[in-house]
């Protein structure tokens, strides 16, 4: 395993000098702009001898292997395990923030592990992964850790998983995504005034994101919304949500509802009752969507995958465990011959429910 110390201040991309002398970072729409020895938002990327560096590069929070339908995606690759991990810091300034040991961290001793690009593309392979997700906090800041990642991943055969809120710039986003296979986008709310109050950031530059993604890109991408009581859960915010969505990016882009609990600097709102899901659920397909889920919650009938064209149950789930399978070879309905949209195998992974910390100097559990 390589030292941490070697990857300090990695050179980063996107940025520009401003007349007075800083610098201005230009991966996110943050644009923060920077003196020599100051950081931005995100605290991974700061101003050294006149240019962004990534404080980062090589450096996680720690590695596990995860389901994939916990990033969630359902639509792809159902069963197999998945490397995941993150680093430190994040572009956006979520009250509500469920990782926020992680994503809000401010210490460098939070990044406790380490790994070059080539070996976490190894170790995938060496632990029977089907795939790495960056996760945990958003790729997005570690961009240049992530493609060079994504790179080695794809030569060894390993796909890649980015599970972000979206937040970037038009052009950083076209390297980004050029190196992933999949995503999940949260897409927090459908209001400005919701980005604006909790997330310190605008939803204009997300619904872009998924736009892009849809008509310019082959990544297979998932949304998931977090659902706070009195905050996003109204009927009339998710029927709009809902409407964009069929609108701009088509009935089949699979859509979460997940639970929110009491975290962070939002511990004065409750739980999300299981009604507003199931709620939420309906509304999304009343408006069009084929595949709505929910998540964080135990209900099998909304977490399971049915078949657009007969209704038939395809793939039954029970959290993160997998049942019944009624896809053939092709990814097709076995009634009616329907094509599942996603990325599918002849047969499904089955690693279950399983969450296994591992160390990758030694490729071993925890």
């Amino acid at each position: 395993m390589a030292s941490t110390a070697e990857f300090e201040g990695f050179p980063g991309r996107y940025w520009h000098r401003l007349a007075d002398g800083r610098i201005q970072c230009d991966v996110c729409p943050r644009l923060c702009q920077l003196r020599d020895g100051q950081r931005g938002l995100c605290f991974v990327r700061a101003a050294q001898d006149g240019a962004i560096v990534l404080t980062t590069y090589g450096r996680s929070s720690g590695f596990c292997i995860d389901p994939i339908e916990k990033k969630p995606l359902n639509h792809f690759l159902p069963g197999t395990p998945v490397l995941s991990f993150g680093t430190a810091g994040c572009n956006l300034a979520c009250k509500f923030c469920q990782n926020w040991d992680i994503s809000k961290s401010r210490e460098v001793d939070t990044l406790a592990d380490a790994a070059t690009p080539e070996a976490l593309a190894g170790a995938a392979r060496r632990l029977d992964c089907r795939s790495i997700a960056f996760t945990y906090n958003d790729p997005v800041i570690f961009l240049e850790y992530a493609v060079d990642t994504a790179i080695a991943c794809r030569e060894a055969g390993i796909r890649t998983v980015a599970v972000t809120a979206g937040y970037i710039m038009a052009e950083p986003r076209r390297e980004f995504y050029r190196h992933m296979d999949a995503a999940n986008v949260d897409l927090k709310a459908f209001s400005e005034r919701f980005y604006h109050k909790l997330t310190g950031s605008h939803l204009a530059p997300v619904l872009e994101t998924l736009v892009y993604l849809a008509r310019e890109t082959e990544v297979w991408f998932e949304i998931t919304t977090l659902l706070i009581p009195g905050e996003n859960d109204s009927d009339a915010e998710l029927e709009a949500m809902s409407a964009w969505i069929v609108e701009n990016l088509g009935c089949d882009v699979p859509l979460h509802f997940t639970a929110f609990h009491p975290d962070y600097r939002m511990l004065d709102k409750p739980r999300t009752p299981p009604e507003t899901l199931r709620r939420a659920r309906a509304i999304g397909r009343r408006a069009g969507l084929n595949h709505v889920y929910v998540g964080n919650v135990h209900d099998a009938e909304g977490a399971s995958t049915y078949c657009s064209g007969c209704g038939e149950l395809l793939i039954e789930r029970d959290w993160y465990r997998l049942g019944r399978w009624q896809l053939d070879a092709a990814g097709r309905c076995r009634a009616c011959g329907t094509a599942l949209p996603g990325v599918f195998e002849a047969r499904p992974g089955a690693w279950g429910a399983r969450r296994q910390p591992v160390r990758l100097a030694a490729g071993a559990a925890r």
